[in-house]
């Protein structure tokens, strides 16, 4: 396909974008094989929490990197934006596009294959539309694990995992998505395919175009497959739900476990008694099962060998003695431990029922989790409620405002941004960040140019212009277009 620029420009300096036509449509259906485009549905629209609604011209359906690469050269040549697809679960508006031109959704729906899976490298090859419980799957037919674990993993798709470099529960022993991602492939804004699906452990062949893809949350162009890391499946995981006298008390305690069983760690939740609260408010039948609840739970996994469960015991009960917890169970059986699980995996369901007014996932450095958490709490006007829970052991926290009971979010709408203001002013004070793994998207732009480095901003511009100079690689995510 060809077609003849046009030389409007933006204040900017750079073509302005275009609408994606009726004809535009049809010339690149005609370009690629049949059923690779179909209409728009809401559901491609729509987003989480429903504080976007996007626009969209036709979804194109690729079933390969070569057809994804004649989209973007297509939409480049003629300035359409171009929106990446994927699992829909974003919460931050990386995947909706309320204004601009009328945008192609790019999605990965029909790339959903898994094309290796190799025990002996402990790696797995994957196209980036793959669901990522069917990952999950995967990796334990061949007897090994991802360690990529989240709530929504059976929607989410690798590709924008990989594109939001997301976090999860175990985090703590074996990094972001950044880690676990060996391999990339991707293509850029014009049609460019830049492959690496190598999956070496050691390649220091000049920059590191990867890393730059992972995280972009499609801005510099899309992810169309990648090499995972993979890990053995540890011989025993021990878990454990624990009530900790304060944060501080269950900061304590992740040290003394870590020396106890170093590198033994995976997952390390902090819990607040507002969240059983919620649980219980939004219809979620499930109770603490501790018997001495107080304020602060602790969920704990230890994974490795079967013999850190004696080292557990013997940590759990000296913190005991200490006074940094107060009650302590050890799941006996996976039946329980599915249980102490389904409470941290459901509080976010709730919270969604209750509707929060602000939500934010941030983080400080780990040592000032117990001082952050208390000096927030001060700030935030009474009657509004606080649930705060997340990953004590990466400084990752979700920390969100609620109305008081019986209340509801819209009649605090108004309130919604000096509240976001005054959590992102605190986080900022304590060296931290306002996004620690959803990612910017189009929610919190104004944020970065609030709080980023202004010569790391500066940076990821000049980046942006050079991997995109037309600007088509979704427009309005992470950085103002």
């Amino acid at each position: 396909m060809s077609y003849t620029p046009i030389c409007a420009m933006t204040d900017g300096g750079r073509p302005m974008l275009e609408n994606a036509s009726a004809a535009f449509i049809a010339r690149l259906e005609q370009a690629l094989p049949e059923g690779t485009l179909r209409p728009v549905t809401p559901r491609d629209l729509e987003e989480p929490r429903g504080l976007f609604k996007g626009q969209g011209a036709a979804v194109c359906r690729p079933a390969n990197t070569a057809e994804i690469s004649t989209i973007l050269s297509a939409c480049n040549a003629a300035r359409v934006p171009v929106l990446p697809l994927g699992g829909g679960t974003g919460l931050v508006g990386g995947q909706v596009m309320e204004r601009g031109p009328m945008p192609v959704l790019l999605s990965l729906e029909r790339m959903v294959t898994i094309r290796e899976v190799s025990p002996e490298n402990n790696t797995m090859t994957v196209e980036a539309g793959a669901v990522l419980a069917d990952i999950h799957s995967a990796a334990e037919a061949a007897g090994r694990m991802f360690p990529l674990r989240l709530a929504s993993e059976g929607s989410c798709r690798i590709g924008g995992n990989l594109a939001t470099n997301a976090g999860g529960v175990n985090v703590l022993r074996y990094g972001n998505a950044r880690a676990l991602c060996m391999g990339l492939e991707a293509v850029l804004a014009d049609g460019t395919i830049a492959g690496g699906l190598k999956g070496l452990r050691k390649d220091n062949t000049g920059y590191d175009i990867q890393d730059l893809m992972i995280g972009s949350e499609g801005s510099l162009g899309v992810i169309t497959a990648a090499v995972l890391r993979l890990y053995p499946v540890p011989e025993a995981r021990h878990t454990g739900f624990v009530s900790v006298a304060s944060p501080q008390a269950a900061l304590a305690l992740l040290h003394a476990l870590e020396a106890a069983m170093p590198g033994a760690i995976t997952g390390f939740e902090l819990i607040h008694q507002t969240g059983f609260d919620f649980l219980a408010e939004t219809g979620f039948d499930l109770k603490s099962p501790l018997e001495v609840a107080g304020p602060w739970s602790v969920l704990l996994e230890a994974s490795g060998a079967a013999a850190l469960g004696e080292a557990l015991e013997i940590t759990l009960g000296e913190a005991l003695e200490t006074g940094w917890i107060t009650d302590a169970v050890i799941a006996q059986n996976e039946t329980q431990r599915a249980h102490f699980w389904a409470i941290r995996e459901t509080i976010p369901a709730a919270n969604k029922r209750i509707g929060s007014i602000s939500s934010h996932d941030i983080s400080v450095p780990v040592s000032e989790v117990p001082a952050f958490i208390e000096r927030a709490r001060k700030e935030i006007p009474p009657p509004l409620r606080v649930n705060c829970f997340g990953h004590l052991g990466d400084g990752n926290l979700h920390y969100n405002i609620f109305p008081p009971k019986g209340g509801s979010r819209a009649d605090y709408g108004a309130e919604r941004a000096g509240l976001a203001r005054l959590v992102f002013d605190i986080v900022a004070e304590f060296g931290g960040s306002f996004s620690a793994e959803h990612g910017v998207g189009r929610l919190k732009v104004a944020d970065l140019e609030r709080y980023g480095d202004a010569g790391r901003l500066e940076a990821m511009r000049r980046i942006k212009r050079a991997f995109d100079p037309v600007g088509i690689m979704n427009p309005g995510a992470v950085l103002r277009p």
